[in-house]
């Protein structure tokens, strides 16, 4: 009922992990997988390892959370050794995530991280909370989204998805830029650019100001941009931000997504939350009489 095939990759449900969450090391990784998930995305990796921001980077609430984390990662030399550790206990696929500060520098880290056992390759051009350090993200340009593809398609010959911005007006636009360019994928979206402040503080409550936005408040801004670019692209879509429960899901099936990435709902509903939006997908589609995922990919597009 759930069986998904993503770029001829065979997933045995539609859930992977979303990058950024357990997705540390090949242990947390297969933790996951035991727990119901399809697929999981390891946590973007960079050239160098980086600490990431100055505590507090993390608040939430029952709508929201909010996460200013600074990509930290142990660096991609490492993240090699855990990437090959958890193929070697799981035959899960894996999509493993890059970030870079140049096109040059994320076809240096795409090369690294083909050599390791990963079924797709995703680009993520678009976190919110280290613009002061890395500039405008790229996900905001047509000319950096092209130029980035091109180098990293001329050193791997894994498939490419591209994490688009939710902060962007133009997504579909974009996600169109991305296909021409010779992506094979989407990822949509990352988190939402967002801030809070402390009234009795009188100051910003994350040490970074401002961070992303994830969580259930996030779900019906992913979901416009799935829909939007599903109408724009030929090619497929992993949907993530803020997929909580099995209608969530669907819903983003409903839009256009192929595969729909889970990531703050571990915060909310525990580590087993994959299984439960497995059951909660399947009591739904027999409730509606519902054979296949195929049936109803895009669906919402025809009402």
């Amino acid at each position: 009922m759930l069986h998904t095939s993503f770029l001829s990759i065979p997933f045995h449900n539609p859930l992977v992990l979303a990058s950024g969450i357990l997705g540390v090391s090949a242990a947390s990784m297969n933790h996951v997988v035991d727990n119901g998930a399809g697929g999981v995305t390891v946590k973007s990796l960079s050239k160098e390892p980086r600490t990431g921001h100055a505590n507090p980077t993390m608040i939430a609430s029952d709508t929201h959370m909010l996460n200013a984390v600074g990509l930290s990662n142990p660096g991609i030399d490492h993240g090699l050794g855990e990437l090959r550790m958890f193929k070697q206990r799981s035959t899960a696929p894996l999509i493993g995530s890059i970030f870079a500060s140049t096109p040059e520098e994320f076809a240096d880290v795409a090369k690294k991280i083909s050599t390791a056992p990963i079924d797709i390759l995703e680009l993520d051009i678009s976190c919110p909370n280290v613009s002061t350090e890395f500039g405008e993200p790229f996900a905001y340009s047509p000319h950096a989204i092209l130029t980035i593809i091109k180098k990293v398609k001329a050193v791997t010959d894994k498939p490419i998805s591209i994490k688009l911005s939710p902060n962007a007006w133009n997504i579909a636009a974009l996600a169109r830029v991305a296909e021409q360019a010779g992506a094979d994928a989407i990822t949509a979206v990352n988190t939402v650019s967002g801030m809070q402040i402390n009234v009795q503080a009188r100051m910003p409550v994350l040490h970074n100001k401002y961070g992303g936005v994830s969580g259930p408040a996030l779900f019906p801004i992913a979901l416009k941009c799935v829909y939007d670019i599903y109408a724009a692209v030929n090619i497929p879509i992993i949907a993530t931000g803020g997929v909580t429960t099995g209608e969530d899901a669907l819903a983003m099936i409903m839009a256009g997504a192929t595969l729909v990435g889970v990531g703050s709902a571990v915060y909310y509903r525990g580590t087993g939350v994959f299984q439960k939006i497995v059951v909660e997908m399947q009591q739904i589609m027999q409730d509606e009489g519902i054979a296949s995922l195929d049936e109803i990919r895009g669906v919402a597009h025809a009402s």
